[in-house]
């Protein structure tokens, strides 16, 4: 890709993983031989859209974060993660500087393939201000009040988002702030920009699945082994 296209990955790998029950925190457990937050790591450097990774890691976990980097074909800078999913971003966006594109990833979806970074990216550079990876919906969605069910609601205009989400590092930025001003927390990055700029959907990847039940690890630990499809 053209270096002005490039962008940085920012990975985060601070979560604590405790619906897992691991003493460790999620992006240090091994799937196969290496390490959840290595795999992750090793699948955004193969995209020729990034150009630089940064990892957000959990306080005291910094060595490890470097051994999880070491070997890759592209710089990679580890900071401390925060407590939420939007501080771990932002003290990641605080020491980019040149990229005017970010792809932002989570280390528990190890298996999102390169090229899926290297579209998400192009949709950006091709004018959007934001890029996700969605997935369609393939089960019957019912609205509940508590145990009762209420609704059923129509699954044709929604999608399942994944990571990683591309976006302008400008605007990245400016919603982050916006979002300390207004005091509220989200669960992606997408949900920062859709109300005030233009966030695009790509094809998403049913094999990239987040690790989060100890039924996610099972099945990354078949698929490291050759026997999950």
């Amino acid at each position: 890709m053209d270096p002005d296209t490039q962008a940085a990955a920012v990975i985060l790998a601070a979560g604590a993983g405790t619906r897992l029950g691991a003493e460790r925190p999620k992006a240090f457990l091994p799937i196969g031989d290496r390490p959840m937050l290595a795999v992750a790591a090793a699948a955004a450097a193969a995209s020729p859209a990034i150009a630089a990774i940064v990892v957000a890691a959990p306080v005291g976990y910094e060595d490890e974060a470097h051994a999880c980097l070491e070997g890759l074909p592209i710089p990679a800078t580890v900071v401390d993660g925060g407590a939420t999913r939007q501080a771990s971003v932002r003290a990641a966006l605080a020491v980019l500087d040149g990229p005017r594109i970010v792809a932002v990833h989570d280390a528990a979806r190890p298996f999102a393939p390169p090229d899926l970074f290297t579209e998400v990216v192009r949709a950006v550079a091709a004018g959007a201000d934001g890029a996700i990876p969605v997935i369609a919906v393939a089960d019957t969605v019912k609205r509940l009040d508590g145990l009762r069910v209420v609704d059923t609601v129509a699954r044709d205009d929604l999608g399942l988002a994944q990571t990683p989400q591309a976006f302008l590092v400008a605007a990245l930025r400016n919603a982050h702030e916006e979002a300390i001003r207004a005091g509220y927390d989200v669960t992606d990055d997408a949900m920062l920009l859709e109300q005030v700029g233009s966030v695009v959907a790509i094809p998403g990847d049913p094999r990239n699945f987040k690790i989060t039940t100890m039924l996610d690890f099972a099945r990354a630990e078949a698929r490291i082994g050759g026997s999950d499809a």
